[in-house]
């Protein structure tokens, strides 16, 4: 606990610990609003604030007509182990699979748990409408003149004023808007990188990035990963003595597909490692805002004091999937970068940026956020019980704290690729485990995203997708699935 946390967070921190030694057992009802602010002799707001910060980590819920409770936790689960690919880098060559799955995660003739896409419905559609109904009256003459530069300075002073919430102090001229946050990243690496060049990345990682490894023709170097704590720090730091580390590339808060976050004080020493190395280290904050705790949402580019850190968002998971605008900032590097942008695809719609503008800047956005982690945190515990009930013996699975991804790790003799296949069969679309890294690992791992839509249709099909699981495994040789022999890594 920091020294200077607000009260609210002090309280909270000392429930949480009540809650997590038994103290307070789950099912109990705990103190009303009014009654835990008297008992700690803080204001009604303070309690309020406490009360939230519990609920968004999942830790109580509040029953109508009834009070709060200590929230029912999902059956315990083993989760994976810290990953050890291969010690020395990768060409990469995805082949066809990512992008097979990704068509029929969109297929509406599928139960899709394929893409980490949030569904509609869990966002307002009438707020957003109302925000482009605005920027169209109120600007429309910029439907008739051509964008340019990078992106208008309403939009950037927004990111600028949310980036605050991430513990960044940016300077609103230097931030660039993008067409997403893929193509933030994918202009960091032309940025610092040549052809041929090593990018060190956990392990496994998000199949955009290794899709743009490959087009740029750059080397995956894969890093442990522990499915809690995210990328091991040991490890990179062997990687930047022994190989030709050139950038990395990093989800430090709820990374895809594992779920991770590196605790806070890893994150200053992530920032200090890459600057004294003199590697960029390229973050994803993508997933920062749907991140339980306060400290997970913080940057590792908040402890950036020269520049090696390039920062790159995205409103698209969050805010509005369908304003499909990203932004970076970039360092030392946002001269180059910023050409880039404009010889590459100029400027983005200026109605479209200054809609978004105005929902960042409305007063129930931070709100929306708060409803938002709690709705997918409860649809996350619910599909983790499915597992646990459904699934084979043996079956790992992560317990992210946020976000809408699930990691399962299933037993050694269930291919994934057999499984995705028998649930492709019965129109259920899940994402092998073989399209996160560039080493062919991870042959009994699927990714499970469970944003989309849900109903009892998804429900019943989480179901089967275990029933499939364990027919594979009791129709299975007794020998592990054919996999490339581990090299040596670093732990």
């Amino acid at each position: 606990m920091q020294a200077d946390a607000p009260l609210y967070q002090t309280l909270a921190d000392t429930i949480a610990r009540s809650i997590r030694s038994g103290t307070l057992a789950r099912g109990e009802r705990v103190p009303s609003v009014r009654t835990l602010a008297r008992q700690h002799g803080v204001s009604l707001s303070t309690a309020v604030l406490a009360y939230r910060r519990l609920e968004d980590a999942r830790l109580i819920e509040a029953r109508p007509r009834s009070g709060w409770f200590v929230a029912a936790r999902p059956p315990a689960l083993p989760e994976p182990e810290t990953t050890q690919p291969p010690s020395q880098s990768q060409a990469v060559d995805l082949g066809a699979l990512a992008a097979q799955v990704m068509q029929l995660a969109h297929d509406p003739t599928c139960i899709s748990f394929g893409a980490a896409c949030p569904s509609s419905d869990l966002f307002d559609g009438e707020r957003v409408r109302r925000a482009v109904v605005r920027a169209a009256q109120r600007h429309r003459h910029t439907l008739a003149e051509y964008p340019s530069g990078p992106g208008h300075e309403t939009l950037r002073r927004a990111v600028a004023r949310h980036a605050l919430g991430l513990g960044c102090t940016l300077d609103a001229q230097r931030i660039v808007i993008t067409n997403s946050c893929l193509e933030s990243i994918t202009l960091c690496l032309r940025a610092v990188t040549q052809p041929g060049d090593v990018v060190a990345l956990e392990s496994p990682t998000y199949f955009g990035f290794l899709e743009i490894l490959q087009n740029l023709h750059l080397r995956a170097l894969e890093i442990p990963t522990h499915p809690r704590h995210g990328i091991s720090l040991d490890a990179l730091q062997l990687a930047f003595d022994t190989q030709p580390v050139k950038a990395v590339l990093a989800v430090p808060t709820l990374s895809n597909p594992l779920g991770a976050s590196l605790p806070p004080a890893e994150r200053r020493r992530l920032a200090q490692m890459c600057t004294t190395a003199r590697v960029p280290l390229i973050e994803d904050v993508l997933y920062n805002d749907l991140a339980e705790q306060d400290d997970r949402r913080r940057a590792v580019k908040s402890h950036d004091t020269e520049g090696w850190v390039m920062v790159c968002g995205s409103f698209s998971k969050t805010v509005a999937p369908g304003l499909r605008l990203g932004w970076v900032e970039a360092g030392r590097w946002h001269a180059p970068l910023a050409r880039l942008k404009a010889a590459t695809s100029g400027g983005q719609t200026t109605m479209t940026e200054l809609a978004l503008a105005d929902l960042l800047g409305q007063a129930g956005t931070e709100a929306a956020f708060r409803q938002l982690r709690a709705t997918i945190a409860a649809r996350v515990d619910e599909a983790r019980s499915l597992i646990a009930q459904h699934f084979p013996r043996g079956t790992r699975v992560t317990d992210p704290p946020g976000g809408y991804i699930l990691w399962v790790e299933l037993p050694p003799a269930v291919c994934a690729i057999h499984l995705f296949r028998a649930c492709l069969a019965e129109r259920i679309c899940i994402a092998p485990g073989t399209m996160f890294s560039a080493t062919e690992r991870y042959r009994h791992c699927v990714r499970l995203g469970v944003g989309g839509r849900w109903t009892d249709a998804h429900r019943t099909a989480l179901q089967r997708i275990g029933v499939l699981a364990q027919r594979l495994q009791e129709d299975a040789p007794n020998e592990a699935p054919n996999e490339k022999t581990p090299q040596v890594s670093v732990a």
